[in-house]
């Protein structure tokens, strides 16, 4: 899916949070949002995501309006999942289910992602029970059992353990390559950004300050702002 943002404006009580001038993302890309804590990178997330109005501006979808059938064709997993409190299979399954998918249909595509995420033991637990990295497993193999055209991630593996990590980033990156699903995810760390993501946008004080392909980005920035960031300096102002 071809996402358009034109002069999108944030305001939260007369505070400018976000003032993307205009960006792009195209089908098919995998783009990390990096930048400081507070840079917008969530709110612009939640936006895209549809989630989250912007007080000013437009977004095309494939050069289209937001309507209620693009819904149905994205998703977004958060930091923090919002579980349904019923089983992982139930949880995997409804996405499936209100988009109208046959019993043999969800069934086939429920086992599959519930091996490729590597979470069939528990597929009869409650959600409620779940450990921080299962329940992130689940939440991402929810999202992607229907083969959304656009996902969004908001720091979906922050404060789980490394091999939960792996699984993780071994199913974005195979959506992304194999089902050609177009992927925007914030995320914390840099070395995440290199290892995954093939486009970079660089995120401080709600704008878009330096975007392009990941190795330009962190390796051979243009704007003295990022090269500072990707070195690890403090961005005081």
């Amino acid at each position: 899916m071809n996402v358009l943002l034109r002069n999108i404006v944030k305001v939260y009580e007369q505070f400018p949070a976000l003032e993307i001038e205009e960006w792009s993302i195209k089908s098919g890309a995998l783009w990390g949002l990096i930048g400081p804590n507070g840079a917008g990178k969530s709110t612009l997330s939640k936006i895209i995501g549809r989630l989250e109005a912007a007080t000013a501006g437009e977004i095309s979808y494939d050069g289209n309006p937001y309507t209620t059938q693009l819904q149905k064709e994205m998703t977004v997993v958060f930091q923090k999942p919002y579980l349904l409190r019923t089983t992982v299979w139930e949880n995997i399954a409804y996405p499936l289910k209100i988009r109208g998918y046959g019993t043999k249909e969800i069934k086939n595509a429920v086992e599959d992602i519930l091996y490729q995420m590597e979470i069939g033991p528990i597929m009869h637990q409650k959600s409620w029970t779940l450990s921080g990295g299962e329940a992130q497993k689940v939440a991402l193999a929810r999202a992607l059992v229907f083969k959304p055209r656009l996902l969004i991630l908001d720091e979906p593996t922050a404060n789980i353990d490394p091999a939960a990590v792996a699984v993780m980033e071994k199913m974005i990156r195979r959506a992304n390559e194999e089902a050609q699903i177009t992927v925007l995810m914030v995320t914390h760390s840099l070395q995440q950004a290199k290892r995954l993501c093939k486009e970079v946008a660089f995120m401080h004080r709600g704008k878009i300050v330096e975007a392009g392909p990941t190795e330009q980005i962190l390796y051979h920035p243009s704007s003295a702002l990022t090269k500072k960031f990707v070195q690890g300096e403090l961005l005081i102002d």
